[in-house]
């Protein structure tokens, strides 16, 4: 079996003393050198910067611009000596491509979202973008744990139901259960919240259609 080279210790070099790669193919769009550098402040400096013995970025090159955003003085970099002019040239392509080549369990995935949702994460350091996280955070079945949507990724929470053919509550009927009170009318009522309340303030006021989940639909959080 051939092992393969493992690099030495890493390094704390100058910012200005790396340069980036002038034939990278890989682009970095402004928005997402913000993420970069919104994870760096948050999660710390995870992933050290790939350079070549004299200095040039084999892979990192969001986390140099990030770096310089954030104004660091210097970066935490692996130096590959060992590579040839070509497997540099290759590393800086599969370095990105092979990561692209994996998926997700989305099931799975779903699940940790809702959880640090639950933990007021803020999800929009994850680097998903918000329609993809509206999709994600949609409404878990309670026996999968998968997202309550069919295929064509209609949400089944806000699925219509048949009425019945014989309607029991009417608008204006007040049920008494227990301590609590639920009248059929129209919350923007004036005279019909006084008459539920029956003189009693209320301590919170509750309100999000269609469904109670607590969702923030611009950030995902809470």
């Amino acid at each position: 079996m051939i092992f393969p080279r493992l690099p030495g210790n890493v390094e704390h070099l100058p910012l200005d003393s790396l340069r980036g790669y002038d034939r990278n193919p890989r682009t970095h769009s402004d928005a997402q050198i913000a993420q970069i550098a919104a994870s760096i402040i948050e999660f710390g400096w995870t992933n050290p910067i790939l350079v070549s013995g004299d200095s040039e970025v084999i892979a990192g090159h969001g986390r140099l611009e990030a770096a310089k955003k954030l104004g660091l003085s210097t970066v935490p970099v692996l130096v590959l000596d060992h590579l040839s002019d070509a497997q540099r040239r290759a590393y800086v392509i599969a370095d990105n491509r092979l990561a692209l080549n994996a998926g997700w369990n989305e099931e799975l995935l779903a699940g940790e979202l809702h959880a640090l949702n639950g933990d007021g994460f803020d999800l929009s350091l994850l680097g998903f973008d918000e329609a993809e996280l509206d999709r994600l955070m949609a409404p878990l079945d309670e026996d999968t744990g998968i997202s309550a949507q069919d295929d064509n990724g209609a949400d089944a929470a806000d699925e219509v139901p048949e009425p019945p053919q014989e309607t029991v509550t009417q608008p204006g009927d007040l049920w008494l259960l227990g301590e609590h009170r639920l009248l059929c009318a129209n919350s923007t009522d004036g005279a019909a919240v006084a008459r539920l309340m029956a003189g009693q303030r209320a301590s919170l006021l509750f309100t999000s259609p269609p469904y109670g989940s607590q969702r923030d639909y611009t950030t995902g959080g809470i």
